[in-house]
C-alpha cells in the first residue's frame, strides 16, 4: 500500500502573501478642507501608491513627462510612461503604483463648483469622451506632450499667482489640454485586473455604497464585516486577510474609518444639526456620536463643523 502524501497547506496568511502580488495601497479620501481645484508639479510632490474609491464629484487629469507608473481605473489597468496623460472621472475607484524613481508632470483634481461662472466648461467635462474607464488614457507625441505640459506650468503659475482674472486664465489652458488630446486620440491599451484586485475594488465599491447619505431622512443601514463579505460572495476571514494585506487595514477599520468620514462631510457641507446627522449615521443618539466621533478625530462634531466652515481652503 503506497503511503498516503500529504498535501502542504498554507495558513491563510501565507496563502495571502504569496498569491497577492498587489503593493501595499493606502487608501485615500480627497480631503475635505482642500480647495476645489488643485494643481501640482509631480516633481515637487511625494507620489505614493494608493487607491482611491471616490472624490466627492472631483475629476482627476495628470499628464506624465517622464516616469513609469500603473494606473487602474475601475477594472482597466495601464502601464503608463512618459507622453501620456489620463482622465479620471469621479465615479471611478481608481489606483497608483509608482514604478520608477522619476515622477516628471503634473496632475490637477477640479470640482464642478470650481466651474461656476463657466457652464460650457462642465459640459464639456460631462461630455469628453475620454472620461472613460476603457479610455482613460491618450498617447500623445513628443511635440503634443510638451505643448500640455507647457499648459499645465502655465496653469501652476496662474494658481499661484494673485491676477483677478486668473480663474479664467486657467479655464482657458484646461480647454487647450482637453483639445490637444483629443485630437491626439490614441488611446493606449488597457489590461484586466488580478482577481485579488478586483475583489478589494468590489469591496471599496459596495463600501462607498453604503455610505451615500442623500437628505435627513436617510439612515445609514451599518454592516458588519461578515455582511460585506456575504454581499460579495467570499469568505468572512479571506476578504478580512486579502483587505488587510493589501490595505494594512481590517475591513473594520475600513467601515469606522469610511464612517466618519461621512459624518466630517455631513458636518461641512450641511447645515444639518448634530442630531440629525447622528441619527442619519445610525447612532443611538446624538451624545454616542459625539463621543465616537472625539474619540477618532480628537475633536467634537461641533468643534470640528466650527472650524472647517472658517478655513479659507473651502
Amino acid at each position: 500500500m503506497k503511503p498516503v502524501t500529504k498535501i502542504p497547506r498554507d495558513n491563510l496568511n501565507e496563502f495571502a502573501e504569496k498569491n497577492f502580488d498587489l503593493p501595499l495601497f493606502s487608501v485615500n479620501q480627497y480631503p475635505l478642507e482642500s480647495k476645489l481645484f488643485v494643481v501640482e508639479n509631480r516633481d515637487n510632490y511625494p507620489i505614493e501608491d494608493y487607491i482611491s474609491p471616490g472624490r466627492r464629484d472631483f475629476y482627476k487629469v495628470f499628464h506624465i513627462s517622464s516616469g513609469t507608473g500603473i494606473l487602474t481605473v475601475g477594472l482597466h489597468q495601464y502601464n503608463m510612461g512618459p507622453d501620456q496623460i489620463a482622465f479620471v472621472h469621479p465615479d471611478e475607484i481608481m489606483s497608483w503604483q509608482t514604478t520608477s524613481k522619476e515622477t516628471g508632470g503634473h496632475f490637477c483634481l477640479i470640482h464642478p463648483d470650481y466651474f461656476e461662472g463657466f457652464p460650457y466648461i462642465i459640459k464639456i467635462f460631462r461630455t469628453y469622451p475620454f472620461f472613460l474607464a476603457d479610455k482613460a488614457v491618450i498617447e500623445l507625441t513628443k511635440g503634443v506632450s510638451q505643448t500640455i505640459d507647457k499648459s499645465f506650468a502655465n496653469i501652476l503659475q496662474e494658481e499661484r499667482g494673485k491676477n483677478e482674472d486668473k480663474k479664467e486664465a486657467i479655464v482657458l489652458h484646461l480647454q487647450m489640454i482637453l483639445l490637444e488630446a483629443k485630437r491626439a486620440g490614441k488611446n493606449i491599451l488597457d489590461a484586466p485586473v488580478s482577481e485579488s484586485y478586483r475583489h478589494i475594488h468590489d469591496f471599496l465599491s459596495l463600501l462607498e455604497t453604503s455610505f451615500q447619505v442623500r437628505n435627513p431622512n436617510n439612515v445609514i443601514p451599518l454592516k458588519s464585516a461578515s455582511e460585506f463579505a456575504e454581499e460579495l460572495h467570499l469568505h468572512p476571514n479571506y476578504l478580512n486577510t486579502l483587505v488587510k494585506t493589501q490595505t494594512g487595514k481590517t475591513i473594520s477599520s475600513h467601515i469606522q474609518e469610511r464612517l466618519i468620514y461621512e459624518a466630517k462631510t455631513l458636518l461641512s457641507r450641511t447645515d444639518w444639526d448634530i442630531n440629525t446627522i447622528s441619527y442619519c449615521l445610525g447612532f443611538s443618539g446624538q451624545a454616542a456620536f459625539t463621543s465616537s466621533f472625539k474619540r477618532i478625530e480628537h475633536i467634537t462634531p461641533s468643534m470640528y463643523r466650527k472650524n472647517i466652515k472658517t478655513s479659507p481652503n473651502i
